[in-house]
């Protein structure tokens, strides 16, 4: 099976990850089809960058993310937009839509009898 993974990169007590799809039986560091991004934990900010097509290319080919890679795909807004692209709809807020009311300022009123000769 594919994964999307971390593989640690960077020096002793300053980590760098890569988030790589390898094989699932391949080890954390080794080999590896494609890099798609990189974690940068100690910096505060810029410290995610993904190549949102191509993730979204190996999630679309059957490629499973870990548990860490799914939760920063989701800090980047990778999995939102893809669940929207997927259900074909733009949410915008979690709140719900106000539900437009028709206009009813023309509508004539019909009596009971109009309705039951009709």
């Amino acid at each position: 099976m594919v994964r999307i993974r971390l593989r640690r990169i960077g020096r002793k007590k300053a980590p760098v990850y890569r988030i790589v799809v390898a094989d699932s039986q391949s080890p954390r560091d080794g080999k590896f089809i494609e890099i798609i991004g990189q974690y940068a934990p100690r910096q505060s900010e810029g410290g995610l960058n993904v190549n949102e097509d191509r993730a979204n290319y190996w999630m679309n080919v059957g490629a499973q993310p870990s548990d860490t890679v799914r939760s920063l795909l989701r800090r980047a807004g990778v999995l939102k937009r893809r669940h929207e692209t997927r259900t074909g709809r733009l949410v915008t807020s979690s709140a719900p839509a106000a539900v437009e009311q028709p206009d009813m300022s023309n509508v004539v009123p019909i009596s009971e009898d109009a309705a039951a000769e009709g």
